[in-house]
């Protein structure tokens, strides 16, 4: 199934629940922050990932609690389904990468960052090492099995994209959802994908088993302009436009969470980090590691939390490069984020 009919049909599929849905939502794992607060329901593209730390840091440093909020978060491996889930009504955000809301523009829904978190992807390009000496670039992907997180997810989007830019035709590769964590990593060891795209703390985990090599690294800006031409705003908390709309007293509270998440992160070390996280979020690597993963890439997370002017203009060149259901569409970028919640926490 191409990538068009599949996120057609999960649409479709998202909104035939609609009527039927929930707040509880299903994710393969739940967290809340308890109190009497106002609820609110999050589903994370991956909660144990350092690129959506701050999701649950804010949790666990009370932040959601002070703002009088009972914030239940779940876990999801692919940004894609998180978004299906949101739009079927069965939670109220999504914990993912901002570009979603470009994609299902054109797909005629209306969604928007109320908060960035990063100002790179800081996705890593891993290969397993029987490869080495037959793949040293995107240019040799052509009839390689690539993991992703999920079709139609933002890894999905990259690898497309990264494919194309470096001269290999997209319908050429073979893209595998493999979600992240223990998933990708088991897809690499057994040889079921030649390469994938992954974050911390996954990345330091496979590294650490001297099982795989980076073949491409965007934890910098300075890279991620290399492989994609600018800034690339990637995590931040979206949610429907209608949503916002009608709830623009949760919506400022849980930026003001964020916001404040993002200033302690600026001024905070990884050993100080590991130390308020789930210790199964390091199971993988060892607590060290997770802390030395997270002083390696600290500069990926956004000081502010308001959208980088240069960056949602890159991620629509991406999609447009390859992606149909923005290829020659109009898209208004206005509409896909506001800073107004940010600017009004600071």
């Amino acid at each position: 199934m191409s990538r068009r009919k599949w996120i057609a049909a999960a649409l479709a599929a998202a909104l035939g629940l609609a009527g039927c849905a929930n707040n509880a939502g299903q994710g393969s794992g739940t967290s809340s922050s308890g109190g009497t607060g106002t609820p609110v329901s999050i589903m994370v593209g991956g909660l144990n990932k350092q690129i959506y730390l701050p999701f649950m840091l804010a949790q666990r440093l009370g932040f959601y609690q002070q703002q009088g909020l009972n914030v239940t978060l779940q876990d999801e491996g692919a940004g894609v389904d998180a978004t299906t889930n949101m739009i079927a009504g069965k939670v109220d955000g999504v914990g993912g990468f901002y570009d979603h809301t470009i994609a299902m523009q054109g797909l005629g829904q209306s969604l928007e960052s109320v908060v960035s978190m990063l100002t790179t992807p800081a996705e890593v390009e891993l290969c397993r090492n029987e490869v080495k000496d037959q793949i040293h670039s995107p240019a040799d992907w052509a009839d390689r099995n690539l993991g992703v997180t999920d079709l139609g997810s933002s890894t999905d989007f990259l690898t497309q994209y990264l494919a194309q830019k470096n001269g290999v035709d997209p319908a050429k590769i073979h893209r595998v959802g493999v979600q992240s964590g223990n998933t990708l990593i088991g897809a690499l060891q057994h040889g079921n994908v030649d390469c994938a795209m992954t974050t911390e703390p996954t990345v330091s985990t496979l590294l650490a088993t001297g099982s795989a090599y980076i073949l491409l690294d965007m934890r910098t800006a300075a890279a991620t302009v290399q492989q994609l031409g600018g800034e690339y705003p990637a995590t931040s908390l979206y949610m429907t436009t209608s949503y916002v709309d009608s709830h623009p007293d949760v919506v400022q509270k849980l930026v003001n969470a964020y916001v404040e998440t993002l200033k302690w992160i600026q001024t905070h070390n990884g050993t100080e980090v590991a130390d308020q996280m789930p210790a199964d979020y390091y199971a993988g690597s060892g607590k060290d590691a997770y802390a030395k993963a997270f002083d390696n890439e600290k500069g990926i997370y956004n000081p502010t939390g308001i959208m980088p002017p240069n960056g949602p203009p890159t991620n629509l060149a991406v999609l447009q490069a390859f992606n149909p259901d923005v290829k020659g569409k109009t898209i208004d970028l206005s509409k896909t984020y506001t800073d107004k919640f940010v600017l009004a926490a600071k």
